[in-house]
């Protein structure tokens, strides 16, 4: 099987935003034909998408689309916020429960030591049913502006002091520590949980605040705010071909460059989604019959990021435009670009040929940051 290696060169640091681009619509964009990209917030939330029917399409009674996954869910949902919670990914915290339940699934590197270790961070829309989902661990700055793009609630236990400034955002909800602690026998760090009920431990007998009760006692609305930056992704009526495109290719396996990991997704052409692994083993989630975590669509962007000290803590540099990435679905990819402009304003994702900006699939989407210094490292075959 033929190999495909790419290696795009690396992004500067600092960038300007120009008006006027050809067909690149940027959610955020400033209004002056030439400004520096806004490192502050989006003031205002841009009109909500409305999720009714495409022309001819009956809706199931009481659901609506997703505007995460374009999936049919609960109508009941229609307004609700997701959470973004920040899941361990060292080989200790397997196996990750709840995961398959998650609409969009972040990965990055959650620093530079220990083999640039990675860390999940889950985008869920439906979180009053957690049975059990995590463990949950430490955020990164990073985190909290891409968690702003979904006006989602930050699930996480600490940081270092870096995420102070970001946390004090007034786009910013976010809910640190005191989750459910399971008696899994594993060390402090890998026990904590998230839970939509009240918990009790039946081996220590201590109970724990549900995720429910903690986002009223913090007086957190459950419903989009005034910071929801709009509907993230565009969805494709229908099913997507990529084939059709003259830049597409073939994209059955991808191998990233997360070497503490090992990192791949594997098309199934059964159920036409990428199966994901790492440590070199399926992922898997108990809580699902011990189903694999699959996704419809796959984003990979290229990112520079800034290492902030000597311990290893860094911040992706994901304000910026024009960035070099990749969109893989039903066995194919197209080379992408994407933009952010704003801390809480969205990822625009852009076909790199025709500068449009792209449609997904129906169905859940797993994202990689993958650094700019290794991203000739990653392989799409």
């Amino acid at each position: 099987m033929k190999k495909y290696r790419f290696l795009v060169a690396a992004l500067a640091l600092t960038m300007v935003v120009t008006a006027g681009c050809g067909k690149k619509d940027k959610k955020g964009e400033p209004e002056s034909s030439v400004a520096p990209i806004d490192l502050t917030v989006a003031s205002a939330a841009e009109e909500v998408v409305d999720q009714t029917p495409t022309p001819g399409e009956v809706a199931p009674e009481g659901m609506y689309r997703s505007e995460l996954t374009n999936e049919w869910i609960d109508e009941e949902l229609k307004d609700q916020r997701p959470i973004a919670v920040m899941v361990d990914n060292e080989k200790t915290a397997l196996p990750h429960y709840g995961l398959n339940d998650a609409d969009v699934v972040y990965e990055l590197m959650n620093s530079t030591m220990n083999g640039r270790i990675t860390r999940f961070m889950v985008v869920m829309k439906d979180w009053k049913n957690i049975e059990q989902l995590g463990s949950v661990r430490s955020t990164r700055p990073t985190n909290v502006m891409l968690a702003a793009e979904y006006n989602a609630i930050l699930i996480h236990d600490g940081g270092p002091f870096y995420i102070n400034d970001y946390l004090a955002k007034k786009y910013n909800n976010n809910l640190s520590g005191g989750f459910a602690r399971f008696s899994n026998g594993k060390s402090s760090e890998f026990t904590e949980y998230v839970t939509s009920d009240t918990y009790k431990n039946p081996t220590t007998g201590k109970t724990y605040d549900g995720l429910v009760d903690r986002v009223s006692k913090a007086g957190y609305s459950e419903t989009y705010n005034d910071y929801y930056p709009g509907q993230h992704f565009e969805f494709y009526e229908g099913e997507l071909d990529l084939s059709t495109l003259a830049d597409s290719f073939d994209a059955k396996d991808v191998e990233l460059p997360f070497t503490h990991n090992s990192s791949e997704l594997h098309y199934n052409d059964t159920t036409k989604t990428y199966d994901y692994s790492e440590y070199g083993s399926e992922h898997v989630d108990p809580l699902d019959d011990n189903k694999v975590l699959s996704f419809k669509n796959v984003i990979l962007q290229k990112c520079s990021f800034s290492q902030l000290d000597d311990h290893g803590y860094l911040i992706y540099n994901v304000l910026t435009e024009d960035a070099d990435g990749y969109y893989l679905t039903d066995g194919k990819a197209i080379p992408i670009t994407w933009s952010k402009l704003q801390e809480n304003a969205v990822t625009v994702f852009y076909n790199a040929k025709t500068g449009e900006q792209i449609q997904l699939n129906t169905g859940k989407t797993y994202i990689a940051l993958v650094p700019a210094d290794s991203w000739d490292k990653v392989v799409i075959k």
